[in-house]
């Protein structure tokens, strides 16, 4: 198992992320201490990068070209990109976020490393839904539909204790042009007072 070796086995397999347990299912007959040996060498010469805990990069084929949408799927499963980097996607807001916020079923994280701010909101297990699986830059991501990171932004706003959202400077001529029947039926998943506001906004 040298370099050379499991970078042809990452490009052959499409594997731009990956895991300990990613390896040992590539190199079953490799002793363990051998992987983890390798991957410290590795990482100490630059070939690979730790994006966290058990996660890594291989940065000879793959670091210019992963999304940060795709990335932010990848750091925390499960989840989809959604709120305000969503609706910036959308262009619903006009604002360039400089975070990627995401929405999952896990704890609340936040995971920073050197490609950027990655958070997720907890959501209930019944409003996990609502999301797609889109291709960014040839990349399969999971991302809210626009309906659903409109519904996640309010909804995480006013817990945050947003009352009014008067002030948003929401694409005035797109609003119109979303779904105000699938937006409703996903702020009824929330709460009462996500539906009315929505229902206000759109």
């Amino acid at each position: 198992m040298d370099y050379i070796n499991f970078m042809n086995t990452m490009r052959r397999n499409r594997v731009e992320l990956f895991t300990l347990q990613d390896l040992e299912v590539f190199y079953p007959k490799t002793r363990l201490k051998t992987i983890k040996n390798n991957l410290r060498n590795w990482l100490l010469k630059g070939y690979i990068k730790r994006l966290k805990r058990n996660l890594y990069m291989n940065v000879q084929v793959y670091e210019k070209n992963i999304p940060c949408y795709y990335m932010a799927n990848k750091l925390y499963e499960q989840s989809y990109v959604s709120l305000e980097t969503a609706l910036s996607f959308y262009n619903i807001i006009p604002e360039e976020v400089s975070e990627i916020t995401s929405v999952t079923t896990k704890p609340t994280r936040t995971i920073k490393n050197e490609y950027g701010v990655f958070i997720y909101r907890t959501c209930k297990k019944n409003a996990f839904y609502g999301y797609n699986i889109m291709k960014i830059e040839m990349y399969k991501t999971f991302i809210a539909d626009r309906e659903k990171a409109l519904v996640d932004f309010v909804y995480y706003r006013i817990i945050d204790g947003q009352t009014d959202f008067s002030e948003e400077r929401f694409n005035e001529k797109l609003l119109p042009k979303l779904n105000s029947k699938k937006a409703e039926m996903y702020a009824e998943k929330f709460n009462k007072k996500t539906l009315e506001t929505i229902k206000q906004i759109l």
